[in-house]
Protein backbone atom coordinates (compact mmCIF):
# COMPACT_ATOMS: atom_id res chain seq x y z
CA UNK A 1 0.00 0.00 0.00
CA UNK A 2 2.77 2.72 0.56
CA UNK A 3 4.29 2.57 -2.57
CA UNK A 4 0.85 3.43 -4.31
CA UNK A 5 1.90 6.78 -5.58
CA UNK A 6 -2.07 7.75 -6.74
CA UNK A 7 -3.46 8.31 -3.13
CA UNK A 8 -6.86 8.80 -2.38
CA UNK A 9 -8.36 11.58 -0.46
CA UNK A 10 -10.97 10.92 1.81
CA UNK A 11 -14.42 11.84 1.10
CA UNK A 12 -14.82 14.30 4.48
CA UNK A 13 -12.22 15.67 2.62
CA UNK A 14 -13.50 16.72 -0.41
CA UNK A 15 -16.40 19.56 -0.91
CA UNK A 16 -18.31 20.54 -4.25
CA UNK A 17 -18.56 24.12 -4.64
CA UNK A 18 -20.15 26.24 -7.41
CA UNK A 19 -16.71 27.85 -8.02
CA UNK A 20 -15.39 24.57 -9.06
CA UNK A 21 -18.22 22.96 -10.90
CA UNK A 22 -17.87 26.04 -13.05
CA UNK A 23 -14.21 26.09 -13.46
CA UNK A 24 -14.80 22.00 -14.53
CA UNK A 25 -17.48 23.05 -17.28
CA UNK A 26 -15.08 25.88 -18.22
CA UNK A 27 -12.23 23.13 -18.64
CA UNK A 28 -14.20 20.43 -20.44
CA UNK A 29 -14.70 23.47 -22.93
CA UNK A 30 -11.07 24.37 -23.44
CA UNK A 31 -10.23 20.72 -23.19
CA UNK A 32 -12.83 19.96 -25.95
CA UNK A 33 -11.19 23.35 -28.26
CA UNK A 34 -7.95 22.01 -27.84
CA UNK A 35 -8.60 18.68 -28.48
CA UNK A 36 -10.18 19.92 -31.90
CA UNK A 37 -7.74 22.34 -32.84
CA UNK A 38 -4.71 19.40 -32.16
CA UNK A 39 -7.01 16.78 -33.80
CA UNK A 40 -7.42 19.64 -37.05
CA UNK A 41 -3.12 19.89 -37.46
CA UNK A 42 -2.88 15.92 -37.43
CA UNK A 43 -5.20 15.09 -39.71
CA UNK A 44 -4.05 18.02 -42.62
CA UNK A 45 -0.68 17.96 -43.92
CA UNK A 46 1.99 20.15 -44.26
CA UNK A 47 4.15 20.50 -47.47
CA UNK A 48 8.04 20.54 -46.58
CA UNK A 49 10.53 21.95 -49.82
CA UNK A 50 14.05 21.19 -49.79
CA UNK A 51 16.63 22.01 -52.53
CA UNK A 52 19.65 19.66 -53.38
CA UNK A 53 21.89 19.22 -56.78
CA UNK A 54 20.74 15.97 -58.57
CA UNK A 55 18.43 15.12 -61.80
CA UNK A 56 15.28 13.35 -60.01
CA UNK A 57 13.69 11.55 -63.18
CA UNK A 58 16.65 9.09 -64.15
CA UNK A 59 14.25 7.03 -65.69
CA UNK A 60 13.11 9.75 -68.04
CA UNK A 61 16.04 8.70 -70.71
CA UNK A 62 17.04 12.22 -70.53
CA UNK A 63 13.62 13.61 -71.79
CA UNK A 64 11.39 16.37 -70.68
CA UNK A 65 7.51 16.67 -72.12
CA UNK A 66 6.53 19.94 -73.47
CA UNK A 67 3.05 21.17 -73.63
CA UNK A 68 2.67 24.16 -75.45
CA UNK A 69 -0.82 26.09 -76.83
CA UNK A 70 -0.40 29.33 -78.62
CA UNK A 71 -2.82 31.94 -80.58
CA UNK A 72 -1.79 33.19 -83.56
CA UNK A 73 -4.24 35.14 -84.68
CA UNK A 74 -3.02 36.66 -88.29
CA UNK A 75 -1.27 34.06 -89.19
CA UNK A 76 -2.58 31.29 -91.39
CA UNK A 77 -2.59 27.58 -90.13
CA UNK A 78 -1.00 26.32 -93.31
CA UNK A 79 2.56 28.96 -92.65
CA UNK A 80 2.79 27.81 -88.48
CA UNK A 81 5.16 24.88 -87.84
CA UNK A 82 7.45 24.30 -84.79
CA UNK A 83 11.23 23.82 -85.10
CA UNK A 84 13.10 22.18 -82.38
CA UNK A 85 17.10 22.26 -81.74
CA UNK A 86 19.55 21.68 -79.28
CA UNK A 87 23.24 21.11 -78.40
CA UNK A 88 22.76 16.87 -78.73
CA UNK A 89 22.57 18.21 -82.87
CA UNK A 90 18.78 17.89 -82.69
CA UNK A 91 17.32 19.89 -85.73
CA UNK A 92 13.88 19.51 -86.37
CA UNK A 93 11.76 21.64 -88.85
CA UNK A 94 7.77 21.28 -89.11
CA UNK A 95 7.40 19.04 -86.09
CA UNK A 96 3.94 17.65 -86.54
CA UNK A 97 3.61 14.54 -84.04
CA UNK A 98 0.53 15.18 -81.37
CA UNK A 99 0.09 18.64 -82.74
CA UNK A 100 -2.93 20.02 -84.12
CA UNK A 101 -3.21 23.45 -85.51
CA UNK A 102 -6.80 25.18 -85.18
CA UNK A 103 -7.98 27.96 -87.72
CA UNK A 104 -9.19 30.77 -85.83
CA UNK A 105 -10.67 34.29 -87.46
CA UNK A 106 -12.49 32.77 -90.23
CA UNK A 107 -9.19 31.31 -91.87
CA UNK A 108 -6.57 33.86 -91.12
CA UNK A 109 -5.57 33.00 -87.81
CA UNK A 110 -4.20 29.52 -86.04
CA UNK A 111 -4.32 27.64 -82.54
CA UNK A 112 -1.01 25.76 -82.38
CA UNK A 113 -1.28 23.07 -79.85
CA UNK A 114 1.28 20.25 -79.25
CA UNK A 115 2.97 18.30 -77.07
CA UNK A 116 6.48 17.13 -77.78
CA UNK A 117 9.64 16.05 -75.78
CA UNK A 118 13.03 17.65 -75.48
CA UNK A 119 16.58 16.68 -74.39
CA UNK A 120 17.72 18.15 -71.39
CA UNK A 121 20.42 19.69 -72.66
CA UNK A 122 20.61 23.35 -73.48
CA UNK A 123 18.59 24.42 -76.95
CA UNK A 124 15.60 25.72 -78.12
CA UNK A 125 11.67 25.43 -80.27
CA UNK A 126 10.22 27.96 -81.88
CA UNK A 127 7.15 28.75 -83.81
CA UNK A 128 7.40 30.01 -87.16
CA UNK A 129 7.35 29.35 -90.65
CA UNK A 130 10.26 27.76 -92.08
CA UNK A 131 8.53 24.76 -92.73
CA UNK A 132 6.23 26.28 -94.99
CA UNK A 133 6.10 25.44 -98.57
CA UNK A 134 6.28 29.43 -99.64
CA UNK A 135 7.44 31.91 -97.29
CA UNK A 136 5.51 34.95 -96.72
CA UNK A 137 6.30 38.13 -97.23
CA UNK A 138 5.29 39.96 -94.16
CA UNK A 139 4.91 37.06 -91.37
CA UNK A 140 2.72 38.31 -88.30
CA UNK A 141 4.17 36.72 -85.35
CA UNK A 142 1.46 38.77 -82.76
CA UNK A 143 0.31 36.13 -80.69
CA UNK A 144 -0.85 34.83 -77.44
CA UNK A 145 0.43 31.86 -75.13
CA UNK A 146 -2.14 29.55 -73.19
CA UNK A 147 0.21 27.47 -72.00
CA UNK A 148 4.01 26.58 -71.87
CA UNK A 149 4.51 23.96 -68.66
CA UNK A 150 7.18 20.67 -68.89
CA UNK A 151 6.54 17.24 -67.35
CA UNK A 152 3.70 16.28 -65.25
CA UNK A 153 0.90 18.38 -64.30
CA UNK A 154 0.89 18.99 -60.38
CA UNK A 155 -2.55 19.87 -59.00
CA UNK A 156 -1.67 20.50 -55.58
CA UNK A 157 -3.45 23.63 -53.68
CA UNK A 158 -0.46 24.13 -51.00
CA UNK A 159 2.41 24.38 -53.83
CA UNK A 160 2.48 27.66 -55.48
CA UNK A 161 5.20 27.62 -58.03
CA UNK A 162 5.73 28.68 -61.41
CA UNK A 163 5.19 26.09 -63.87
CA UNK A 164 3.56 27.91 -66.21
CA UNK A 165 4.94 31.37 -65.94
CA UNK A 166 3.80 32.43 -69.59
CA UNK A 167 0.10 31.48 -69.48
CA UNK A 168 -1.98 34.09 -70.67
CA UNK A 169 1.40 35.67 -72.12
CA UNK A 170 -0.20 38.44 -74.76
CA UNK A 171 1.88 40.20 -77.07
CA UNK A 172 -1.07 41.04 -79.57
CA UNK A 173 0.11 44.73 -79.19
CA UNK A 174 3.77 44.38 -79.81
CA UNK A 175 4.84 44.89 -83.78
CA UNK A 176 3.86 42.61 -86.30
CA UNK A 177 7.27 41.99 -88.12
CA UNK A 178 8.92 41.49 -84.47
CA UNK A 179 10.70 38.18 -83.39
CA UNK A 180 10.07 37.87 -79.72
CA UNK A 181 12.86 35.47 -77.70
CA UNK A 182 11.45 33.66 -74.58
CA UNK A 183 14.90 32.65 -72.25
CA UNK A 184 13.78 30.23 -69.91
CA UNK A 185 15.40 28.61 -67.10
CA UNK A 186 13.95 25.69 -66.40
CA UNK A 187 13.91 24.31 -62.40
CA UNK A 188 13.31 20.30 -61.82
CA UNK A 189 10.67 19.93 -59.10
CA UNK A 190 9.48 16.56 -57.14
CA UNK A 191 6.30 16.02 -55.33
CA UNK A 192 6.29 13.23 -53.03
CA UNK A 193 2.57 12.67 -51.05
CA UNK A 194 2.54 10.78 -48.17
CA UNK A 195 2.65 7.58 -49.88
CA UNK A 196 5.82 8.13 -50.94
CA UNK A 197 4.35 7.96 -55.07
CA UNK A 198 7.11 10.78 -56.41
CA UNK A 199 5.90 13.14 -59.63
CA UNK A 200 8.04 14.75 -61.54
CA UNK A 201 7.64 18.65 -62.75
CA UNK A 202 9.38 21.82 -64.29
CA UNK A 203 9.10 25.14 -63.01
CA UNK A 204 11.01 28.26 -65.14
CA UNK A 205 11.74 31.45 -65.09
CA UNK A 206 11.31 33.30 -67.73
CA UNK A 207 12.61 36.57 -69.09
CA UNK A 208 11.88 38.07 -73.16
CA UNK A 209 12.92 40.40 -75.72
CA UNK A 210 11.35 41.19 -78.77
CA UNK A 211 13.56 42.57 -82.09
CA UNK A 212 13.45 43.03 -85.41
CA UNK A 213 16.15 40.87 -87.11
CA UNK A 214 18.22 42.34 -90.41
CA UNK A 215 21.08 40.49 -92.40
CA UNK A 216 23.08 41.49 -94.88
CA UNK A 217 20.63 40.41 -97.31
CA UNK A 218 17.98 42.15 -95.94
CA UNK A 219 15.36 40.97 -92.93
CA UNK A 220 15.09 37.75 -91.22
CA UNK A 221 11.70 36.21 -91.10
CA UNK A 222 10.78 36.68 -87.58
CA UNK A 223 9.73 33.69 -85.31
CA UNK A 224 9.01 32.74 -81.87
CA UNK A 225 11.99 31.35 -79.90
CA UNK A 226 11.99 29.74 -76.53
CA UNK A 227 15.29 29.27 -75.60
CA UNK A 228 16.34 27.07 -72.42
CA UNK A 229 18.47 25.72 -70.37
CA UNK A 230 18.47 23.93 -67.11
CA UNK A 231 19.18 24.18 -63.45
CA UNK A 232 20.89 21.82 -61.50
CA UNK A 233 18.77 22.79 -58.48
CA UNK A 234 16.20 20.82 -58.16
CA UNK A 235 13.05 21.86 -55.88
CA UNK A 236 11.43 19.02 -53.90
CA UNK A 237 8.15 19.33 -52.04
CA UNK A 238 7.54 16.76 -49.49
CA UNK A 239 4.12 16.03 -47.75
CA UNK A 240 4.10 14.78 -44.21
CA UNK A 241 1.55 14.66 -41.67
CA UNK A 242 2.50 14.87 -37.23
CA UNK A 243 3.31 11.20 -36.46
CA UNK A 244 0.41 9.75 -33.91
CA UNK A 245 2.45 9.19 -31.07
CA UNK A 246 3.15 13.32 -31.13
CA UNK A 247 -0.64 13.48 -30.98
CA UNK A 248 -1.29 11.25 -28.32
CA UNK A 249 1.34 13.73 -26.36
CA UNK A 250 0.12 16.72 -26.96
CA UNK A 251 -3.65 15.37 -26.00
CA UNK A 252 -2.39 14.06 -22.94
CA UNK A 253 -0.13 17.09 -22.20
CA UNK A 254 -3.05 19.50 -22.83
CA UNK A 255 -6.06 17.13 -20.40
CA UNK A 256 -3.01 16.66 -17.38
CA UNK A 257 -2.06 20.24 -17.86
CA UNK A 258 -5.30 22.25 -17.97
CA UNK A 259 -6.83 19.64 -14.85
CA UNK A 260 -4.04 20.73 -12.55
CA UNK A 261 -4.02 24.19 -13.71
CA UNK A 262 -7.40 24.54 -12.61
CA UNK A 263 -6.90 22.57 -9.49
CA UNK A 264 -4.51 25.55 -8.49
CA UNK A 265 -6.95 28.11 -9.49
CA UNK A 266 -10.05 26.72 -8.01
CA UNK A 267 -7.79 25.55 -4.71
CA UNK A 268 -6.64 29.07 -4.38
CA UNK A 269 -10.37 30.42 -4.85
CA UNK A 270 -11.72 28.13 -2.15
CA UNK A 271 -8.91 28.45 0.22
CA UNK A 272 -9.31 32.84 -0.33
CA UNK A 273 -13.29 32.12 0.31
CA UNK A 274 -12.68 29.64 3.40
CA UNK A 275 -10.36 32.72 5.07
CA UNK A 276 -13.14 35.44 4.28
CA UNK A 277 -15.42 33.80 5.64
CA UNK A 278 -13.57 32.85 8.86
CA UNK A 279 -12.82 36.71 8.94
CA UNK A 280 -16.50 37.36 8.90
CA UNK A 281 -17.25 35.23 11.46
CA UNK A 282 -14.82 36.76 13.69
CA UNK A 283 -16.14 40.15 13.00
CA UNK A 284 -19.74 38.70 13.97
CA UNK A 285 -18.22 37.19 17.54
Amino acid sequence: VQFDIYRKVPKDLTQPTYTGAFISILCCVFILFLFLSELTGFIATDIVNELYVDDPDKDSGGKIDVSLNISLPNLHCDLVGLDIQDEMGRHEVGHIDNSMKIPLNQGYGCRFEGEFTINKVPGNFHVSTHSATAQPQNPDMTHTIHKLSFGEKLQVQKVQGAFNALGGADRLSSNPLASHDYILKIVPTVYEDLSGRQRFSYQYTVANKEYVAYSHTGRIIPAIWFRYDLSPITVKYTERRQPFYRFITTICAIVGGTFTVAGIIDSCIFTASEAWKKIQIGKMS
